[in-house]
């Protein structure tokens, strides 16, 4: 029975490291999570070196600031749940969801664009890769080489991204897309009809 144990040590171990990543993630300083949680900048600073244990209390307060369960500060998963549960992240002003977890390969995101975002004049951009993106709610502006066009509900694009491109929301709601990423030569397989049999 004991085997069957999580190691409580090595558990409290990496509370540190997923605690700094978190907040680094959300981009708050520690004096900034102090004001939100009550916890002193000092013992927030031994927390996330490890040279604090955590407890129940401050584990909870920690949670509820990051707005994540508290199972995945100290890193246990739920067995019988078949959720994927992933923290969100901004980049840019458009915030990911990360819908895949294997490093590599393709990588699927649910993103959302703020309205009226950026503030700024288009500036196209290369990178390796291919794209694929089909927008769920909103309209997403996309230039791509010479085309300027409006993306709406039930929309998709597909293109490599060696192409200057470049994404923004026209509109006075968020936009919400669901993007597929692959690296450099790899191609998305979109059936548009059934196979002949």
């Amino acid at each position: 029975m004991d085997g069957e144990l999580p190691d409580v040590d090595g558990v409290l171990e990496s509370v540190g490291p997923r605690l700094r990543a978190l907040r680094q993630q959300n981009n708050a300083t520690l004096a900034q999570l102090s004001e939100t949680t009550g916890i002193s900048v000092s013992t927030l600073s031994r927390l996330e070196s490890g040279q604090r244990k955590p407890t129940l209390e401050l584990l909870l307060a920690l949670a509820r600031a990051h707005q994540v369960p508290l199972d995945e500060l100290v890193g246990t998963a739920p067995t019988s749940d078949p959720r994927l549960h992933t923290n969100s992240f901004v980049r840019h002003g458009i915030t990911f969801f990360p819908l895949t977890r294997r490093p590599g390969g393709l990588r699927a995101y649910k993103q959302i664009f703020p309205p009226h975002w950026p503030d700024t004049d288009p500036d196209p951009r290369v990178h390796e890769g291919y794209e694929w993106a089909y927008v769920l709610s909103g309209q997403l502006r996309l230039i791509l080489g010479e085309h300027d066009v409006i993306l709406k509900p039930g929309e998709v694009v597909e293109f490599d991204t060696h192409v200057p491109h470049w994404f923004g929301n026209p509109g006075d709601v968020p936009c919400e897309v669901l993007a597929l990423f692959g690296p450099q030569g790899e191609r998305f397989h979109v059936r548009a009809r059934p196979a002949s049999s």
